[in-house]
C-alpha cells in the first residue's frame, strides 16, 4: 500500500489536475472544492506533511512558495486583494497531509470570517 498523498500523485502525474503553474519546486492547481471564485493551491514538490514539520533546511523552499503566491496572484489578476491560508493539522481543517497554500480571491473577506477581531 502506498503512503503517497493525493498531491504527490498529482505531482507524479498519476492523477489528473488543472495545473496552472509549475516549476522545479512547486505546482499550482485549481482547488476542486473552491471556497472563493478564485481558489488555487500552491503545493511544494517536497512532501512536507504540515507547515510545522518544516525545518531550517526548508527555509529556501518556504520563501519560494511565498514568492510564487505573489506571482500567481498577479497572473490571476487578484494581486490587489487575496487571502493566503495554510491549514496545519486536522484540527485546523487540513485534509491532505502534504503542505499546501490556499490562494483565495475575487471575494470580499472581512475580519469576522476568520474569527479575528
Amino acid at each position: 500500500m502506498s503512503d503517497e498523498t493525493l498531491f504527490t500523485k498529482i505531482i507524479n502525474g498519476d492523477i489528473p489536475a488543472d495545473i496552472l503553474f509549475e516549476d522545479e519546486h512547486c505546482i499550482c492547481i485549481k482547488d476542486i472544492h473552491p471556497q472563493a471564485p478564485t481558489h488555487v493551491l500552491v503545493i511544494p514538490r517536497k512532501p512536507l506533511p504540515r507547515l510545522c514539520d518544516a525545518t531550517q533546511e526548508d527555509k529556501v523552499l518556504l520563501g519560494h512558495l511565498m514568492l510564487q503566491v505573489g506571482e500567481i496572484a498577479r497572473k490571476l489578476g487578484i494581486d490587489e486583494a487575496f487571502r493566503v491560508v495554510i491549514n496545519n493539522g486536522a484540527g485546523a481543517g487540513q485534509q491532505v497531509f502534504h503542505l499546501h497554500l490556499h490562494i483565495l480571491g475575487n471575494k470580499t473577506f472581512d475580519e469576522g470570517s476568520l474569527g479575528m477581531h
